[in-house]
């Protein structure tokens, strides 16, 4: 977490890349004589766009944001006062972004007796910001930020969720991590999908994703939860409370998450997490499983990554298959274990080593069993759902 200094500096540095280039004083002209303005508009658009991104809490609706325009090239754009720019807005939400947002723009200028004004702006690459769908609006809470749109569902509905979500998972993974979340709610499905830049039709069950903030660093861990509107609407208020806990635990888990922890791992974490002191029974947490066991369909192994991919077949198997593998893990040897093997497979030291082999020895060293015999131990868990009867 950013300390108020370092905070400070990262805004003060973006404001400048544009904000630091003051318009020129102009004397007056004899007409025969080219004005500087006319030679060389782009300090003059420079100072334009800087108090475009001073008021852009105004115009988005995005309270809290702090936001710069930076990069800066103008073009000709078809006569002496048309011009297109290419820039990039930073955005940043003071007290939850760690990297701020980065959005590629395209803004149409025109110049008329009052200078030069903006007519146009979108996106040019990427990702769509929140307010390019329509005219935003917030609602803070305890532990959370909400953002959603002035055309949806009212965003004040998903606070009480967030901050229930955050001391929950605090309670498990400790305060290491910033103790405060971030979402986003468009208002449909497709703006749900545009905002990840997915296809919709592969979206259509999943009730909220996390990601990271437009623009940031590769090694950037997920740090916003992104919800879909109508999926998150079908629930009911506790599988609500399952899911934004379930995306809270892989924003606090997002420093012990690498590339080389098995899906299974991070997502049954999640779910563990979300189910904890529910007082659900096994054949409730997981009943897509139940009906497979009971219609004998046991599976061999655990969840393989691609298992989790949007509108994979089997996707809510594989998700109560990995919520079983850690609650195996946290009754057998404590939730304490779970949380210290999590973070020891997503340790920095696993960088070149194949994942099953790490995962075998890090089961042998944290739990004394290995991965083929953890699988065995699993399968019996999962046989055990025989008996349910939906």
């Amino acid at each position: 977490m950013e300390t108020p200094g370092r905070a400070l500096s990262r805004r003060g540095a973006l404001l400048l890349a544009v904000g630091g280039l003051t318009q020129l004083s102009l004397p007056p002209a004899a007409p025969a004589v080219p004005t500087q303005r006319a030679a060389d508009p782009h300090a003059e658009v420079a100072g334009l766009l800087a108090e475009r991104a001073r008021s852009l809490p105004s115009w988005s609706g995005l309270t809290g944001a702090e936001a710069a325009y930076r990069n800066l090239v103008l073009s000709p754009a078809g006569g002496p006062d048309r011009l297109t720019a290419a820039a990039d807005l930073v955005v940043r939400i003071a007290g939850y972004d760690e990297y701020p947002e980065v959005y590629p723009r395209r803004i149409t200028l025109v110049r008329d007796a009052g200078g030069w004004r903006v007519e146009r702006e979108e996106g040019a690459s990427g990702p769509p910001a929140l307010w390019d769908l329509g005219p935003a609006r917030t609602a803070p809470g305890a532990h959370c930020l909400v953002l959603g749109l002035a055309e949806g569902s009212d965003p004040s509905g998903l606070v009480a969720v967030g901050d229930h979500a955050v001391p929950a998972v605090s309670a498990v993974w400790g305060d290491a991590w910033p103790g405060r979340l971030l979402l986003e709610l468009p208002a449909t499905e497709a703006q749900f999908a545009r905002l990840l830049e997915a296809d919709p039709a592969g979206w259509t069950g999943m009730a909220a994703v996390t990601v990271a903030a437009p623009g940031a660093p590769h090694h950037t861990p997920a740090d916003r939860v992104v919800v879909n509107p109508e999926a998150f609407g079908r629930l009911s208020g506790f599988g609500r409370q399952v899911v934004i806990t379930h995306e809270a635990t892989h924003v606090a888990t997002r420093a012990d998450t690498r590339a080389w922890t098995p899906l299974w791992l991070s997502e049954g974490v999640a779910d563990w997490t979300a189910y904890r002191d529910s007082g659900r029974e096994p054949r409730q947490i997981a009943p897509e499983l139940a009906r497979d066991v009971t219609a004998g369909r046991l599976p061999g192994a655990l969840p393989a990554d691609q298992d989790f991919a949007a509108g994979a077949t089997g996707i809510a198997q594989a998700y109560e298959q990995s919520w079983l593998a850690c609650d195996l893990i946290a009754r057998h040897w404590g939730p304490e274990r779970l949380v210290a093997f999590y973070r020891a497979v997503g340790a920095e030291d696993g960088r070149g080593e194949e994942r099953e082999r790490r995962t075998d020895r890090l089961l042998r060293a944290d739990l004394g069993v290995g991965l083929d015999g953890f699988t065995e131990l699993w399968r019996a868990e999962v046989a055990a759902l025989k008996s349910w009867r939906p």
